[in-house]
């Protein structure tokens, strides 16, 4: 099991943030892909046509989200946690993903990377 953490900046204010994270719609315009979710503890969710499904642990209105994220039986939870602070810039979005299942650290790094933030930032670029 591997870890990752990593710093993004994201030009929205975090509630912008939190809301493109929890609102069916919002996250459906940033995707551009079908989405089921239910954000509240305990609420399960699926992105990119299901290529990412979990479910919500902790949600602090605009500041952090805590999620578990299902790779089929494993001993330990994936768990993202998510935390939104204030930046000159918009938001300063930390991201830390836990127990990334060896086999899958490399695509799901890229994935955070190159998809998921990717897709997010330039979202909030073109408004």
């Amino acid at each position: 099991m591997k870890n990752f953490k990593k710093y993004y900046i994201v030009a929205a204010p975090p509630e912008d943030i939190y809301r493109a994270l929890t609102t069916e719609i919002t996250i459906r315009l940033w995707t551009g892909d079908e989405v089921l979710i239910d954000p509240r503890e305990g609420g399960e969710f699926s992105m990119w046509d299901g290529a990412i499904t979990g479910k919500f642990i902790q949600l602090d209105p605009y500041k952090k989200i805590v999620q578990q994220w299902y790779f089929g039986e494993q001993a330990e939870d994936s768990i993202v946690t998510i935390k939104l602070h204030e930046d000159k810039k918009g938001t300063s979005f930390e991201l830390q993903h836990t127990n990334i299942p060896d086999e899958a650290f490399d695509e799901i790094v890229e994935g955070w990377n190159d998809t998921y933030m990717a897709s997010l930032i330039e979202f909030y670029l073109e408004e």
